[in-house]
C-alpha cells in the first residue's frame, strides 16, 4: 500500500541578508508568516506597516530541511508538493530536481534512493513577472503591478481592497509517497443522475513501477461495488446506486453526500486508495433567448434559482493561514444570511479542500472563477502551457464536490478589453481571448462535461452583444457606486447581476485593533492607508451626502452612516432585482469577507465581524422579501416568494406621518405562489407625499401570527424623500437589560437603530442589525461576549437617524 509521510518539521528559512541566517520555517507557510513568527518585520495589517515590509517580495528566499532515507521497502518514492508560491528551484544536496513557476498547480518529483540536504529556493515574483514581461511585451491592466505575467494570486500584488504583500513559500503541504508496482495517478469522476439511478464514472489513470503487473481497481459507492480492469496505465470503473437521493441548494431540500472509496488492486493486494464524498443532482444553465435578452438561470434538479449570492475573495492575504475552522465558521455565516451561491472571484485562488467540502455539507452551490482578473493576460509560453496544466489539474481535483456548479473564464476581462481602451494599445497582441473562448472551454468539455462553462463576467454571451449588457448574460453594476446614486439600480433590470456594492468602514473595534494609537478620522493617516478604492472616500462623501446632511467631524456618526448607506444601497438592488424574478435570476454581492482591516464592500470585516450589511442580507436573501418598489404609475408592493409553499396572507398599508400619526390605512389579500413574485398596487390614497410622510407595509400569515410590537411577520418601508429632507422627531427610545441582550423600546419614530455591539466589548456580538421602530413599538437585540452589561453603556453604542441640525 502507498505509504504517506508529511515533511512538515525541520524547516528552516534562509534570510538573503548575506550572512546565511537561519529561521525556524513552517510548512505550509510563507515567508511572511515566518518572518513575523522570529519578530524581524511587523505585523502588515496594522497601521501604515504594509509599506515597511514591501521588500519582502524583492527578494529571493530558500527554505531547507533534511529529506530522510528510505526503508527500501518500496519500490518508487515520490518528493510531492501540494501548492509552491510560486517561482522556484527544488534541489537536494545542490542537485536540481526541477524548476517550477505556477502557484496553482501541484509538482511531484522522483527521489527514489535519494536522501540529504533538501532546498527550495524561491525568486522574487517581482522578477520573474518582469522577465516574463520583458520577453512578451506589454499587456494593460487595471493596477500598474505586473500580476498578468506570473500564475499567482493576483490580488497578492494589491487590489482595491487589498494590501501589496507579494508572497513567497510553500504555501500547502508536502509529503513523501512510496510505493510500489503501480500508484492511482489521477480520478476523474462523473457523477450524474437518471430517474433516480445515480451514476459514477471514475476514470483512472495509474502510474506504473512494472508494466506487466495486471491491475483492477474496485469502486464502492452506497453500498454498491463494482470492478474494472486497467488496460496499460488507464482504465474505467462504472458504479450504479438506485434510489439514489438528491444534493439540494440549501434552502431547497438536504444535503445527503455518498462517499466513494476506489482501490487499485494488483490480485488481491491494495496497492492504492483513492477516497472522496459526492452528491446527486442534476444542473443546467438556462442561457436561451427570451422576449427581454438572453437569460442567465441556473436549474438543479429541474428546479429554476433565483441565486442568492456573495462574491469570495481569499479570506487572508497569506492563505496558508486560513484553516478549516475558519472556511467553516465564514461560509456558516454566508449560510446564516441565507446566501445559496459562492462566486470564487478571479483574482484569488483555487481553494482548499477545506472550502469546498464545507460548501458540499452547506449546500453553498459554487461558481468558479479560473484565475484570471483585470488584465489583458498574455497567451505565449511560458504562460499558455501553465494555464492548461493548472487548468486540467484543477477541474478533476474540484469535479467531486456537488456544490460546484458553474466554471468561469474570468473576471473582466472581455468587458475590459471592448472598454478600457485596451484593445487599440494591444494592436492584435494576444490578451487571453485564446483562453477564454479557446483553451478553458475546450478543457472543461473534456474532463468535465457535467457543469456548465461561461466564457467571462461579465460577458453576454458572444460578441454580438456588448460584454456588459444588462439584457444578456452576466452583468457588473459598478457605474452605480462609482459615478451615481443607489437609487439607480433601480433603473434596470438585468439578467444576472454577478457584481454591484457600496464601501463601508469596517466595525469600530477592528479599526481601533489596526490603528493603535490613532485619533480615527475618515481622512486620518492610517484610515486613508487602509482605504485602497480610486477615491474611495470621496466616493463614500458624495454617497452620503445625497441622503443624509454632513457629519460635521463627527467620526462615530461619520462611521455609522457609511454603514447605513451601505446596507441601503445593497438593499436597494436586491429589492428591486428580486422582485423582478423570473427575468432577472440571481444577484451576486460584492463581497462577502475581507482578506485584512479595511474599508470595502464586504459584509464581513477583516476580523470577521459582521457589518450591518451582513444582517440587512439575512433579510434579503429570506425566501420571503416584502419590498414596495416605485414604478412609473405609483408604489407597487412586492411579495417576493422563494418558498416552496404558496404564501397567503393579509397585506396591511398604512400611510404615516414621521410624527406618528396614522394617515390612512387599508387591509388587503396578498397570495403569491411558490416560487413567484405577487404584486399590490398601493391605492392612490395611501401613496405618501411630501418628505413628512411614508408608507408601511406589513404582511402575515394565518400560519405566523402577529409578532407582538415588531408590526408583523414581514415588512417594508417607503420613504419618498432622502432623510436629508425628511423632518424627523428627535428620536426618544428606552433601554432595558434583558437576559443575553436587551430591549429598546420606541416613543417616536426610530430610523435605522443599530447596536454596534464591539463598542460594548471587542468580543461582543449582535444578533442583528438595523432596525426601524414605529412608536410604541419595541425590539430584542441578542447580544453574547458582553462581559459586564449595564443599560447606560448599551445607551451609548446604540446609534440611530437623526434630524438634519
Amino acid at each position: 500500500m502507498r505509504q504517506v509521510t508529511p515533511l512538515t518539521d525541520g524547516w528552516i528559512l534562509r534570510h538573503p541578508d548575506g550572512t546565511g541566517a537561519e529561521l525556524p520555517a513552517s510548512v505550509p507557510g510563507c515567508v511572511h508568516t515566518d518572518l513575523l513568527a522570529a519578530g524581524l518585520i511587523p505585523d502588515p495589517f496594522l497601521g501604515r506597516n504594509e509599506a515597511e515590509v514591501a521588500w519582502v517580495g524583492r527578494r529571493d528566499w530558500t527554505y531547507e530541511t533534511d529529506l530522510p532515507a528510505g526503508t527500501g521497502a518500496h519500490e518508487q518514492t515520490d518528493l510531492v508538493f501540494d501548492g509552491l508560491d510560486t517561482v522556484a528551484e527544488i534541489l537536494l544536496d545542490g542537485r536540481s530536481l526541477g524548476r517550477v513557476r505556477n502557484m496553482h498547480r501541484s509538482y511531484r518529483f522522483d527521489v527514489t534512493g535519494l536522501s540529504g540536504r533538501l532546498a527550495v529556493r524561491f525568486a522574487s515574483a517581482y522578477a520573474e513577472a518582469e522577465a516574463v514581461r520583458g520577453t512578451v511585451g506589454e499587456r494593460p491592466g487595471a493596477y500598474a503591478e505586473p500580476y498578468q505575467y506570473v500564475r499567482k494570486m493576483a490580488c497578492s500584488f494589491g487590489w482595491d481592497w487589498g494590501p501589496t504583500l507579494v508572497t513567497a513559500g510553500i504555501w500547502r503541504p508536502v509529503r513523501l509517497e512510496r510505493w510500489s508496482t503501480a500508484r492511482i495517478a489521477r480520478v476523474r469522476p462523473l457523477v450524474t443522475v437518471d430517474g433516480g439511478t445515480g451514476r459514477v464514472e471514475l476514470a483512472v489513470d495509474v502510474e506504473r513501477t512494472r508494466v506487466e503487473a495486471p491491475l483492477t481497481v474496485e469502486a464502492a459507492v452506497g453500498g454498491v461495488r463494482a470492478r474494472a480492469e486497467i488496460d496499460g496505465t488507464h482504465g474505467t470503473v462504472r458504479v450504479e446506486v438506485p434510489g439514489a437521493r438528491l444534493w439540494w441548494p440549501r434552502g431547497y431540500g438536504e444535503q445527503p453526500l455518498y462517499d466513494v472509496e476506489l482501490t487499485l488492486l494488483h490480485g488481491e493486494e491494495a496497492l492504492d486508495v483513492w477516497r472522496r464524498r459526492i452528491g446527486f443532482r442534476t444542473l443546467e444553465l438556462d442561457t436561451s433567448a427570451d422576449a427581454h435578452g438572453t437569460g442567465f438561470t441556473l436549474v438543479v434538479n429541474g428546479e429554476r434559482l433565483f441565486a442568492r449570492g456573495v462574491n469570495w475573495i481569499p479570506d487572508d492575504v497569506f492563505p496558508s493561514r486560513i484553516t478549516r475552522e475558519r472556511y467553516r465558521r465564514r461560509l456558516e455565516q454566508a449560510a446564516g444570511a441565507g446566501v445559496d451561491l459562492v462566486r470564487v472571484w478571479g483574482g484569488g485562488i483555487y481553494e482548499s479542500e477545506d472550502f469546498y467540502d464545507a460548501c458540499d455539507e452547506l449546500g453553498l452551490l459554487v461558481w468558479q472563477d479560473f484565475p484570471f482578473a483585470c488584465a489583458a493576460y498574455p497567451e505565449e509560453q511560458p504562460l499558455r502551457g501553465e494555464v492548461e496544466a493548472e487548468a486540467r489539474e484543477n477541474v478533476v481535483r474540484l469535479m467531486p464536490h456537488p456544490s460546484l456548479v458553474l466554471w468561469n473564464g474570468n473576471n473582466e476581462n472581455l468587458w475590459g478589453f471592448r472598454d478600457w481602451d485596451w484593445e487599440p494599445g494591444l494592436a492584435g497582441d494576444s490578451w487571453g481571448e485564446g483562453y477564454y473562448l479557446g483553451v478553458l472551454p475546450r478543457v472543461v468539455a473534456e474532463s468535465d462535461p457535467t457543469r456548465p462553462y461561461t466564457a467571462g463576467s461579465p460577458w453576454s454571451g458572444s460578441w454580438r452583444h456588448h460584454p456588459n449588457d444588462p439584457a444578456h448574460g452576466t452583468h457588473h453594476s459598478w457605474e452605480v457606486w462609482n459615478r451615481t446614486d443607489y437609487a439607480d439600480y433601480r433603473l434596470a433590470v438585468p439578467r444576472f447581476v454577478a457584481e454591484f456594492g457600496w464601501q463601508a468602514p469596517p466595525a469600530y473595534a477592528t479599526l481601533r485593533r489596526a490603528l493603535p494609537g490613532e485619533e480615527l478620522a475618515p481622512d486620518s493617516p492610517g484610515m486613508l492607508h487602509h482605504q485602497k478604492a480610486d477615491d474611495g472616500n470621496g466616493k463614500l462623501e458624495r454617497g452620503l451626502a445625497r441622503h443624509f446632511a454632513p457629519p460635521d467631524g463627527d467620526f462615530d456618526r461619520w462611521h455609522y452612516l457609511t454603514q447605513v448607506n451601505q446596507a441601503r444601497a445593497v438593499a436597494a438592488g436586491i429589492e428591486h432585482w428580486r422582485s423582478h424574478w423570473p427575468v432577472c435570476a440571481g444577484t451576486v454581492v460584492w463581497q462577502l469577507n475581507d482578506c485584512w482591516p479595511v474599508t470595502s464592500w464586504a459584509a464581513i470585516d477583516g476580523d470577521g465581524r459582521e457589518k450591518p450589511l451582513y444582517h440587512e442580507l439575512r433579510r434579503l436573501y429570506a425566501d420571503r422579501l416584502l419590498t414596495v418598489r416605485a414604478d412609473g404609475d405609483g408604489p407597487v408592493v412586492a411579495a417576493v416568494n422563494q418558498a416552496a409553499e404558496d404564501w397567503h396572507g393579509s397585506l396591511r398599508l398604512r400611510r404615516m406621518s414621521v410624527d406618528g400619526t396614522v394617515i390612512g390605512e387599508a387591509a388587503l389579500v396578498l397570495a403569491a405562489g411558490a416560487r413567484t413574485v405577487a404584486e399590490v398596487k398601493v391605492p392612490p390614497e395611501l401613496i405618501p407625499v411630501g418628505p413628512a410622510e411614508f408608507l408601511v407595509a406589513d404582511a402575515w400569515e394565518p400560519s405566523r401570527p402577529d409578532e407582538a410590537g415588531t408590526g408583523g411577520a414581514l415588512r417594508a418601508l417607503h420613504f419618498p424623500a432622502p432623510d436629508r429632507d425628511i423632518p424627523y422627531p428627535r428620536p426618544e427610545f428606552e433601554v432595558a437589560l434583558v437576559p443575553d441582550g436587551i430591549t429598546v423600546t420606541a416613543r417616536t419614530l426610530v430610523r435605522d437603530l443599530l447596536l454596534q455591539a464591539d463598542r460594548l466589548d471587542p468580543e461582543a456580538r449582535a444578533d442583528r442589525g438595523l432596525v426601524t421602530l414605529l412608536p410604541g413599538e419595541e425590539v430584542t437585540i441578542g447580544v453574547r461576549g458582553w462581559k459586564t452589561p449595564d443599560p447606560e453603556t448599551a445607551r451609548r453604542a446604540l446609534y440611530c437617524v437623526e434630524p438634519t441640525r
